[in-house]
């Protein structure tokens, strides 16, 4: 047996294994984000939420995805056919494709690749093309201004979430989010991780999380006040169901990130403590009730005033508080700086005579193992 999964065949048989496991923890998760969502909301407004199907409720929304399954699938006239349908389909397959390089504990990952904060990116960055596309196959104008207002808004809150997480890099000198998690292992518990010293910026990726998910109190794209349903207006049956699941996987990825890069991921808050994948799952359920009670007691932004917080707020605090910390990492971890490069960071200095001589920092020992 050890043989065989030495071979090409086995060690994609080993891929696949491990990639349906990473699939049906997200999916078996997602029935029970949606039914501590509905909880969450019922409890603040003070209703009983789900709790006539299976027992306290648990298998309300295995039966709502079955109704959305068996239903008929409702085509409107006039609907560009193969960019209606390859629209959720998108959103759904990206919003799992993210996954792949999410530590759960340590070792506990699909792909731990060096530059897994840039495909984490990458990957939402192309989630607005589904709502787009479905906005604009829909020929409907209720639809196609839900995807013009998601493309304008996820791109707004990107560059604050961005400029936020330059400053994690380099703090840590890598962008695997296994060595980032390793680099807030100290004998301070909690008080080690990266909250502390980006206290400001945890709260602006928080908001900037809400809306680049397009939740409440950002939720512009599917306004039913205004758009009816957004983007999502012609859509029934199991493509809606896939923009929605595609949607609550998004916000299930944003609490995993803030676990990994600010809360110590699978690491004990208390020393002594041992860590591991309880601790993670803990940190990423506290974090998806703070979207949840988000939904619940925030009343919904005018979209000028989301747009005029992502533009003339958000933006310029990321700027500021990477501009006051650069230089602080900057002479305090240069070696951590130089890892961003193979061979080290280099730079140019005068010698004081006249001439400038090239000199490069060393690639420390911590990133160059998790490197």
């Amino acid at each position: 047996m050890g043989d065989f999964l030495q071979t090409g065949a086995g060690v994609a048989l080993v891929i696949a294994a491990q990639s349906l496991l990473v699939i049906g923890f997200v999916m078996i998760s997602l029935l029970f984000l949606v039914y501590g969502d509905r909880k969450i909301w019922a409890a603040v407004q003070l209703r009983r939420g789900p709790n006539v199907v299976g027992p306290w409720g648990l298998l309300q929304t295995v039966a709502d995805a079955l109704k959305y399954v068996v239903k008929e699938v409702v085509i409107p006239a006039g609907v560009d056919r193969p960019v209606f349908f390859l629209a959720p389909l998108l959103s759904f397959v990206l919003a799992i494709l993210a996954w792949a390089v999410i530590p759960f504990n340590a070792g506990w990952v699909l792909a731990d690749i060096n530059v897994a904060i840039l495909f984490v990116f990458a990957v939402s960055s192309l989630e607005v093309y589904g709502v787009i596309m479905g906005g604009w196959a829909s020929n409907s104008k209720y639809a196609f201004l839900g995807s013009l207002r998601s493309a304008a808004q996820m791109i707004s809150y990107e560059v604050s979430l961005g400029l936020i997480i330059i400053g994690i890099i380099i703090s840590t000198g890598s962008m695997n989010l296994s060595a980032i998690v390793a680099a807030q292992d100290g004998a301070y518990g909690l008080f080690s991780w990266y909250w502390l010293p980006h206290l400001p910026m945890v709260v602006l990726f928080f908001v900037s999380a809400l809306a680049e998910t397009n939740r409440p109190p950002f939720d512009l794209p599917e306004a039913e006040s205004e758009l009816v349903a957004g983007f999502m207006v012609e859509y029934s049956s199991t493509p809606y169901l896939l923009f929605m699941a595609g949607e609550y996987i998004a916000i299930f990825l944003m609490c995993a990130l803030m676990s990994l890069l600010f809360f110590g991921g699978w690491l004990s808050p208390v020393p002594g403590l041992p860590d591991g994948a309880f601790w993670m799952l803990a940190k990423m359920a506290f974090f998806f009730f703070l979207f949840a009670m988000v939904k619940a007691i925030v009343p919904r932004y005018r979209y000028d005033q989301l747009m005029r917080i992502g533009w003339k707020v958000f933006l310029p605090l990321a700027r500021l508080g990477r501009a006051g910390r650069l230089p602080r990492e900057v002479r305090g971890s240069g070696r951590r700086l130089g890892a961003l490069g193979h061979g080290g960071l280099r730079w140019r200095r005068s010698t004081g005579k006249g001439r400038a001589s090239t000199s490069s920092w060393p690639i420390s020992s911590r990133a160059s193992a998790s490197g």
